[in-house]
């Protein structure tokens, strides 16, 4: 059996914490095994180990969460990465062409497709294993899990099962149809039909995707499926496949299941009502703080509040009007202030224009000890760095030197550089050209050993 995890999204309904390249899954909030806090991505990939699924696991992303996957599961974890977003379907058929070209994966294996970020019991994983079983029993072309309701919710979507009495199909049950947030007095009533939430989980057969790809003459091969991807249409999983499938099961799982995808749901599941400088009145209840600024922020004597802030934004809101905040985004284009990467993290301190009609971007830049930018160059800017703290060496155009506090480090465009922290090294990096944006960069070594293998002044500055 095989897993497909599948993340993606911006995660609006958690601005300003998240943003296109922080979805709700990165955000360290959660309290981890050893009192530490994580993410929903951390805490799911630590159930997986400890079921057992981590090493037939795989990750299906978009290239803007590429890094900060790297940053918080490391290179262990396999991943899938879209040349563009192009919606659900696209995504899954990138990955099975993955799983059967790359990895060379049997056509009739079992393939488990989950969302990223459930917030589950470990149970739930032993559930998952199960559908292997349940579509070979039941010749299903798509087997799905349900979550047993525990009340009437307009939040998520309902499978409907058919009835049945015999004892096999105690465990599934074929489906009869499928309802979108219905309203609660509707979703109490499907429920005494034995409806099920649906937690975005279900699994096939890989030959029956691969099958269809055929049928749409897409390609099957992956390298050519990345050449292809951007004529691929813009569909979800749902339309392109389930709403045509003519036999899918389902079976229950009534183990914990939470959808943590808006603050009312994902600060019901944190331990502390503080995170980040701030404090809080004895007269204020069920109120959250997330202060991700280095400024105190004040909560004086109001309840049921969410309070959230950021370098993206601030956010103030009562609880349960919380979800809005994805409609009222939903025309919001602003790049992201922070960010974190392989190599560590940064934050746009200032952005501006000068009176040469140049953008000029400050960043303060973190880079963890003994880890590395790729070598690289820019063609729209240029780059001033000032070290502020910490020891690490640089190498531009093949010169290798090494880099202390109080260093200041001028790289023109096109200027072939990199840098490895020694220690935690803390730069402020001001960007000035005539387009700034995160695209600019031509990458060509990733491994600080591979670019000082390839440098060809390396003896000379030994």
């Amino acid at each position: 059996m095989r897993i497909v995890l599948l993340s993606g999204g911006s995660g609006k309904r958690l601005w300003p914490l998240s943003n296109d390249t922080r979805s709700k899954q990165f955000l360290k909030v959660l309290e981890g095994e050893d009192g530490q806090t994580e993410s929903m991505v951390q805490r799911v990939w630590r159930q997986l180990k400890h079921t057992g699924l981590s090493e037939q696991a795989t990750i299906a992303t978009s290239k803007p969460q590429v890094e900060i996957l790297r940053s918080q599961l490391g290179y262990e974890v396999d991943l899938v990465v879209e040349p563009e977003r192009r919606d659900t379907f696209p995504a899954i058929a990138l990955a099975a062409v993955y799983l059967y070209s790359v990895q060379g994966a049997s056509l009739n294996e079992t393939v488990a497709m989950l969302p990223v970020d459930p917030y589950v019991e470990e149970s739930f994983f032993y559930k998952v294993t199960e559908l292997e079983d349940i579509l070979d029993d039941s010749g299903a072309e798509l087997a799905l899990i349900g979550v047993k309701p525990t009340h009437p919710s307009e939040k998520y979507g309902y499978i409907i099962p058919e009835r049945s009495e015999t004892k096999e199909e105690q465990r599934y049950a074929k489906v009869s149809r499928f309802q979108e947030k219905p309203r609660e007095a509707e979703a109490a009533e499907m429920i005494e039909q034995s409806a099920l939430w649906n937690c975005g989980v279900f699994a096939f057969k890989l030959n029956y995707l691969i099958n269809l790809l055929i049928s749409l003459e897409l390609p099957i091969q992956y390298e050519e499926m990345l050449k292809q991807y951007g004529r691929l249409q813009k569909i979800s999983f749902d339309y392109q496949v389930v709403e045509k499938a003519e036999h899918i099961v389902v079976t229950p799982y009534e183990g914990y299941w939470k959808d943590l995808g808006t603050w009312n749901t994902l600060t019901d599941e944190m331990s502390t009502n503080i995170v980040g400088k701030g404090v809080m009145t004895n007269s204020t209840v069920n109120t959250h703080l997330i202060n991700e600024l280095n400024i105190p922020v004040c909560v004086l004597g109001v309840s049921n509040l969410i309070v959230a802030t950021s370098p993206d934004g601030i956010l103030v809101s009562e609880k349960e009007a919380s979800p809005q905040i994805k409609e009222l985004l939903k025309d919001s284009a602003e790049r992201p202030m922070y960010e974190e990467r392989r190599w560590g993290c940064y934050r746009v301190l200032d952005y501006t224009r000068n009176k040469k009609g140049e953008e000029v971007l400050t960043k303060r830049i973190i880079i963890e000890p003994h880890k590395n930018f790729s070598y690289q160059y820019h063609l729209k800017r240029n780059e001033v760095w000032t070290v502020v703290s910490g020891e690490g060496e640089f190498i531009m155009d093949g010169e290798l030197r090494p880099l202390h506090q109080g260093d200041v480090i001028v790289i023109p465009a096109g200027g072939k550089h990199s840098v490895k922290a020694l220690t935690e090294l803390e730069i402020i990096e001001v960007q000035m050209g005539s387009e700034l944006v995160e695209e600019d960069i031509v990458r060509v070594e990733m491994e600080w050993e591979d670019i000082i293998q390839n440098c060809v002044n390396w003896g000379k500055t030994r």
